[in-house]
């Protein structure tokens, strides 16, 4: 009984195996190790999601943009924020004259992404359409010694964007691209608040010299700076440093200092993230009007800071006003310059 059954289980073995190289004369290999359906189809479909990651991965290395150089601009320098609300477009003006007062055979531009909501017209005193070249580029408003570029030079002042992503990314293109800029050493970028698409699509295709990023020493601005710093970080952007603006406001009439927004945040954010605190703007009122009437406080007020006397002590506050913007141009030349070594 046992041997036909032997023999009988011979038989089939070596029929199942009759063309396999696994048969060979009388000897008998063992048979491959049976598989689980449900491990076979494990397999499988690891074997399909690899490729269908590799397939993505090329699709996208197919899709981003490559970065392209401004034509006729040496550097850009981004000024960012994680918020609104911080005086970040203040402070890109009066940095873009802030480099052009520290060094006058230095040509700078300044161009305002904040497409929903541009500010450069109203700080630079600037109103009235581009004209065109003959190539078709538009030629920048000019105020300052500084050539600008605004979405608010093409529409009205109090006409609401109402756009959508795409329009949005081509409006941007063109601003970056349909500009006659001639020759800069350096284009000052005012960026839109947050960490979104105008922001990536910059950097995607522009190659950014470095970034600054301005808050007050608030917490929840703070929370937003980070933010803003981690995403240049992660798109390989250099992170030049933080500018502190707001830090401490001064009553005009008793001369009493107040940390309204909180005291040295921006330093100890700028510590845990390992970079430079590029300046210390104070919360003055000569700066808000100053640039409210598109006379920036670099220009206005060239020899600020102010010298206060008040019970027989003179207060001498050399982080004031124009004085405190040029020294934070000075540190991004000395940044930019570090980066490059």
């Amino acid at each position: 009984m046992f041997y036909h059954s032997y023999k009988t289980l011979s038989h089939v073995y070596k029929f199942a195996f009759a063309n396999s190289a696994l048969w060979s004369g009388s000897r008998i290999f063992p048979p491959p190790p049976m598989m689980c359906k449900h491990e076979v189809r494990f397999k499988i479909s690891g074997v399909h999601e690899r490729s269908s990651q590799e397939k993505q991965k090329a699709h996208m290395a197919r899709g981003l943009p490559k970065q392209k150089p401004i034509t006729g601009v040496k550097e850009v320098i981004v000024v960012a924020s994680g918020k609104g609300g911080v005086g970040k477009s203040t402070t890109a003006v009066n940095l873009a004259l802030g480099l052009l007062a520290n060094d006058r055979s230095k040509s700078v531009g300044l161009l305002d992404a904040d497409v929903y909501g541009p500010s450069v017209p109203k700080l630079m005193n600037l109103k009235g359409n581009p004209e065109l070249t003959e190539n078709n580029l538009m030629r920048p408003l000019m105020n300052f010694g500084i050539p600008c570029m605004s979405m608010g030079f093409l529409i009205e002042d109090t006409v609401p964007i109402v756009w959508r992503g795409l329009m949005v990314m081509s409006a941007i293109e063109k601003l970056l691209r349909q500009v006659d800029w001639g020759f800069l050493d350096y284009l000052v970028i005012d960026m839109p608040p947050g960490t979104g698409d105008i922001q990536l699509s910059i950097i995607q295709n522009v190659p950014i010299a470095g970034a600054v990023i301005v808050s007050t020493p608030q917490d929840i601005a703070l929370v937003d700076a980070r933010r803003g710093a981690e995403m240049f970080r992660k798109v390989k952007v250099p992170v030049l440093g933080l500018v502190q603006n707001m830090s401490v406001f001064q009553c005009p009439q008793c001369h009493h200092q107040t940390h309204i927004f909180g005291s040295d945040g921006a330093k100890e954010l700028a510590h845990t993230l390992g970079v430079e605190v590029l300046g210390d703007i104070p919360l003055h009122l000569n700066i808000r009007e100053t640039s409210d009437t598109g006379q920036p406080v670099v220009v206005s007020s060239p020899n600020s800071p102010e010298t206060y006397i008040f019970d027989n002590f003179v207060l001498l506050f050399n982080q004031l006003q124009a004085k405190a913007y040029r020294r934070v141009a000075s540190a991004v030349v000395r940044r930019l310059a570090d980066k490059a070594l």
